[in-house]
């Protein structure tokens, strides 16, 4: 059965392409941040400390060395954290920008970003769930670096806990971890992560230096 759910803009019944999708339309997207938004100047600013601060924690975690095992699993939290706050924050604010970045990649590397984005949220879900991030996450042969770490394949996650009509949406999450981030390194994975969200950031900042709401 398909997840239908309500706009929270005109209270039409849609069913949504992303999991956290609250609109019907780009027109009730663009209303609802007309009404409910701040200072544009504002959002921006935060936009760009949160991008700032999820390069810097990638590049900590691609430069720190690996001999410190607790070290090197709280970099690794920390840039899962990061990214995936980053990511569900242009997917909600930025959407056009969002699928006007994706749109600019051949279909190989489309794939591979939106696998990668998927299977992050899928740790950063098991995280929540109070799965050890070492059950995720070991250093690979040789590993001088905590960007040489690897991610471990899992086995296909209990989804006892997870609401009934999300159930599908994490299947997918997991799915994509499987395909795309086990037997990666880390470093490797937040670094394609965090240069496409980068360049949404760069899509997202133009307008609204000129003044403009903010409303994508």
């Amino acid at each position: 059965m398909a997840d239908l759910r309500s706009c929270q803009q005109c209270g039409a019944a849609f069913v949504p392409r992303r999991e956290h999708a609250r609109f019907c339309s780009v027109a009730c997207r663009v209303a609802w941040n007309r009404a409910h938004l701040g200072d544009p100047a504002v959002e921006v600013s935060a936009l760009q400390w949160s991008i700032a601060g999820m390069g810097e924690a990638v590049q900590r975690l691609a430069g720190a060395g690996a001999q410190v095992r607790g070290q090197a699993l709280m970099l690794i939290g920390e840039a899962v954290w990061w990214v995936t706050i980053v990511d569900a924050t242009l997917v909600r604010h930025h959407v056009q920008a969002y699928d006007r970045v994706m749109a600019g990649l051949c279909p190989a590397d489309r794939r591979g970003v939106e696998g990668t984005l998927a299977g992050l949220r899928f740790v950063r879900n098991q995280l929540g769930h109070q799965v050890d991030l070492a059950e995720l996450a070991a250093p690979g042969p040789g590993s001088q670096r905590v960007g040489d770490w690897v991610w471990r394949p899992v086995p296909e996650p209990s989804l006892a806990r997870v609401p009934r009509r999300a159930r599908a949406w994490e299947m997918t999450r997991y799915r994509a971890y499987q395909a795309q981030l086990a037997g990666h390194p880390v470093g490797e994975i937040f670094g394609r992560a965090a240069e496409f969200l980068q360049l949404i950031g760069v899509d997202c900042v133009p307008a609204a230096e000129l003044g403009m709401q903010i409303t994508r």
